[in-house]
C-alpha cells in the first residue's frame, strides 16, 4: 500500500502542477473564461486514464492464463524501465517544464484558439495517468497477497494529499519546496524501482531462467516480509527476509547506477552531452 500510495502520489501531484500552471497563467492574462476548457479537459484526461486502467485490468486475466509468473516477471521489468525513464525525464526537463506549458498557451492565444488549453490539460492529466496505471499494473504483478481494497485506499489517500499540496502551491503562496518534494518522492521511487527489478530477478530464478542461489541471509525471525510491517517495506523500497545473491547484487547495482544517474550536478549532465 505504501508503494501505491507514492506512485498515486507523486504523478497526481505532477497534473496538479500542470493544471495549476495552465489555471494560473489564463487568470495572469485576463483570460479566466477559458478555465472551463482546462477543467473540462482534466476530467476527461482522468476518465482517459480510469478506461486505460479497466482496460489493462481486462486484458491482464487473458495475459496471466498465459503463464502467471512468466506475465507477472514480463510487467514488472516493464514498471521498472517506466519508473527509471520517468525520473530520468523529470530529471532533464522539470525546471522547463512551465515555460513550455506557457509557450503553449501563447501560441494558442496567438490563433485565438485558446479551447486548444483543454487539450493541454487533458494530454497532461492523461499522461500521468496512463503512467500511473502502468506502475500500479507492475506492483500489482509483484503482489503475492490479496490486498485489492488496500491498494486501493492508498491510491485515493494519495490522489487526495497530492489535490491538497496543488492547493498548498498554488493558493497558499507556494510554502511547500518542490525540489524538496520531487528529490524526496524520487529517492523513494529509485528504492521502489530497486525492489521491483529484484522481485523480477528473483522470478526468473523460480521460473529457471537464472540459477537459484542460496540465501545470503535470514532475518524472517526479526521481521517475515509476509507480516503486516515486512509487506508492506516490501513493496515500498523492496525489503527481503532471505533474498538471494542475485537479487541482492541487481537492487544494488540498480540503486548504484540510477541513484549516479539520478542525482549527478545537472550542470554536469549537460556539460556531459
Amino acid at each position: 500500500m505504501g508503494a501505491t500510495f507514492i506512485i498515486t502520489l507523486r504523478e497526481a501531484f505532477e497534473a496538479s502542477l500542470l493544471l495549476g500552471i495552465v489555471y494560473t497563467y489564463l487568470n495572469r492574462i485576463g483570460a479566466r473564461d477559458y478555465c472551463r476548457y482546462v477543467t473540462w479537459g482534466g476530467l476527461l484526461g482522468l476518465v482517459a486514464s480510469v478506461a486505460m486502467g479497466l482496460a489493462v485490468n481486462l486484458i491482464s486475466g487473458p495475459l496471466i492464463d498465459l503463464g502467471p509468473d512468466l506475465i507477472g516477471a514480463a510487467v514488472i521489468f516493464l514498471a521498472v524501465g517506466l519508473l527509471s525513464w520517468h525520473s530520468w525525464w523529470m530529471r532533464q526537463h522539470a525546471r522547463a517544464m512551465t515555460g513550455e506549458v506557457y509557450r503553449r498557451i501563447e501560441a494558442a492565444r496567438a490563433s485565438r484558439r485558446l479551447w486548444l488549453v483543454g487539450l493541454i490539460a487533458f494530454t497532461g492529466v492523461f499522461r500521468e495517468g496512463a503512467e500511473t496505471v502502468l506502475f500500479l499494473w507492475g506492483l500489482m504483478a509483484e503482489a503475492t497477497t490479496g490486498s485489492g481494497w488496500g491498494n486501493v485506499a492508498a491510491g485515493v489517500a494519495g490522489v487526495a494529499a497530492a489535490a491538497a499540496l496543488g492547493w498548498l502551491v498554488f493558493r497558499a503562496g507556494q510554502k511547500l519546496s518542490l525540489r524538496h518534494f520531487f528529490g524526496a518522492t524520487t529517492v523513494l521511487i529509485l528504492l521502489l524501482a530497486a525492489g521491483l527489478l529484484s522481485t523480477g530477478v528473483g522470478k526468473l530464478q523460480a521460473l529457471g531462467v537464472l540459477p537459484m542461489g542460496a540465501a545470503l541471509w535470514d532475518t524472517s525471525w526479526l521481521l517475515s516480509d509476509r507480516s503486516g510491517i515486512g509487506s508492506f517495506l516490501s513493496g515500498l523500497v523492496g525489503y527481503r527476509a532471505r533474498p538471494s545473491g542475485a537479487e541482492v547484487a541487481a537492487y544494488a547495482v540498480y540503486v548504484l547506477a540510477m541513484g549516479t544517474l539520478l542525482f549527478r550536478p545537472l550542470r554536469r549532465a549537460v556539460a556531459g552531452r
